[in-house]
């Protein structure tokens, strides 16, 4: 909608209140609320006011006034207030400047868009991720000087089959959740409902079902779209996904890993690049019918994996998740259909249009902003600079002889690996001034200080399995 016809919305709507929405820099959605009076056409231009120095990742106190511009394309009514409510996302903006903000993750991949256009590469860059999570029906945690713990329960977890009556049963076993019908799937009427609900806001679905693991885990796919859209509507996603949940008594989390001993959640990353209406990563007749383009979008992808892995699995859970085994992408290879590499090229439909690559690595706890921009970064840098993804690899990488597999690059295991490599090598990301230094060095050190330092100061609960009787 433009802004004229926005205004003249939310008078026939009958809108009582107008929620500003935008993401901090590590990736959690921040909103404030106005009342439809204040949301003027100046606003749009003007901006509203806030307090950047209390956003996490944004300004010291000493520079604290930012301003929100909305965005008009992205207004939606919220589907679970009670005043009518009209959402937009909004971008943030410098009022001494005038210049949008550069570390405004959603301005990141709106100068990634450009950036790629810019380039004469391709026109446009669709992004298809496919997130899972897990729906509980409660989580506990604390952790002070003396004492740290976490409990979390699920109905549907197999850890509950040995309940004294009354016990119905029927619960999805360790590693074997995926697809069973009802009532081994408890959770078929929540998921609906979740996918309607993200219907009704423009998201289209492409389809939902149980995953992997036990207590709940769940997947929902939306369909692709391009870069900045696709993350805005990853955020309502997200958003829908935790409300139905609550509304229903449980609770959601994207947490990568919060079950020990069985999957964890991740978010594969489909990609292609179009330019008039044809997509560059399609040519009949080669490996898995990639192109060329392809395979050097995957040369740089593979790159630059490690440095690309502080934003697609930027917590220090997402390492408890990309172990070897419980299909984790650790291996910096390609393949059509094989789900332990770090790349599979999709190969069940033989359409042009589907023609597509798989980047398994990332995990629904990333500011997807930030990562879809990286990953698009890092393909491009392949494609300038022509970089050989090498051969791909088709057998069962868990399963490969000993020398072969020693042959084969993995991904770090930790988030502190990762920001290293971030450090070392991040000059793709700056081109087009898409990710600027100051974000970078922002970035770096906000997760070094606030998560790597905040885990390696605790004691791990099970060190005193380990270690009290020492």
């Amino acid at each position: 909608m433009k802004v004229k016809e926005l205004l003249q919305f939310i008078k026939e709507n009958q809108v009582k209140i107008v929620d500003l929405r935008f993401i901090d820099l590590p990736g959690l959605w921040q909103h404030f609320s106005i009342t439809p009076r204040e949301l003027t056409e100046e606003a749009f231009e003007e901006g509203i006011g806030f307090d950047g120095s209390s956003i996490r990742g944004f300004q010291a106190i000493h520079e604290s006034d930012m301003v929100l511009i909305p965005d008009p394309e992205t207004a939606h009514l919220d589907p679970f207030t009670q005043a009518p409510t009209l959402v937009l996302t909004c971008n943030v903006k410098d009022p001494v400047t005038g210049s949008l903000y550069s570390r405004d993750p959603r301005y990141v991949a709106q100068k990634a868009e450009s950036y790629l256009k810019s380039s004469k590469i391709a026109e446009t860059i669709y992004i298809g991720p496919e997130a899972e999570f897990f729906i509980l029906d409660g989580i506990s945690f604390d952790q002070d000087y003396q004492h740290g713990f976490y409990f979390l329960e699920s109905e549907e977890g197999f850890w509950n089959s040995g309940l004294r009556m009354p016990n119905k049963g029927y619960r999805p076993r360790y590693k074997q959740g995926y697809f069973p019908v009802p009532p081994m799937d408890q959770l078929q009427d929540i998921r609906s409902e979740m996918v309607l609900t993200m219907e009704s806001v423009g998201i289209q679905i492409e389809v939902h079902h149980h995953e992997v693991a036990t207590a709940g885990q769940t997947e929902i796919d939306m369909r692709f779209d391009s870069l900045t859209r696709m993350a805005d509507k990853l955020m309502w996603y997200k958003y829908i996904a935790k409300q139905v949940a609550w509304k229903h008594g449980k609770t959601a989390t994207f947490m990568p890993k919060p079950i020990f001993q069985d999957n964890g959640s991740g978010m594969h990353v489909h990609q292609s690049l179009w330019r008039s209406g044809k997509n560059l990563f399609y040519e009949k007749g080669g490996y898995a019918d990639i192109s060329p383009m392809c395979k050097w979008y995957i040369g740089g992808l593979l790159k630059h994996a490690p440095a690309l892995c502080a934003f697609t699995a930027p917590t220090t859970n997402s390492y408890r998740r990309l172990v070897p085994g419980y299909e984790a992408p650790i291996n910096l290879v390609y393949s059509q259909r094989n789900r332990s590499a770090a790349i599979r090229i999709p190969v069940v439909s033989k359409s042009e249009k589907a023609k597509r690559l798989e980047f398994r690595v990332p995990d629904p706890s990333c500011n997807p902003y930030l990562a879809f921009s990286a990953c698009l970064m890092a393909g491009l840098d392949g494609i300038h600079n022509k970089i050989d993804p090498g051969e791909p690899v088709d057998q069962d990488l868990y399963e490969m002889e000993e020398e072969k597999a020693k042959k084969i690059r993995h991904l770090p295991g930790t988030l502190e690996d990762v920001l290293d490599a971030l450090e070392q090598d991040h000059e793709f990301l700056m081109k087009g001034d898409v990710f600027t230094r100051d974000l970078l060095e922002t970035y770096i050190s906000y997760k070094r200080k606030n998560e790597v330092d905040a885990i390696r100061l605790r004691p791990h609960p099970y060190e005193f399995a380990l270690y009290f009787d020492i």
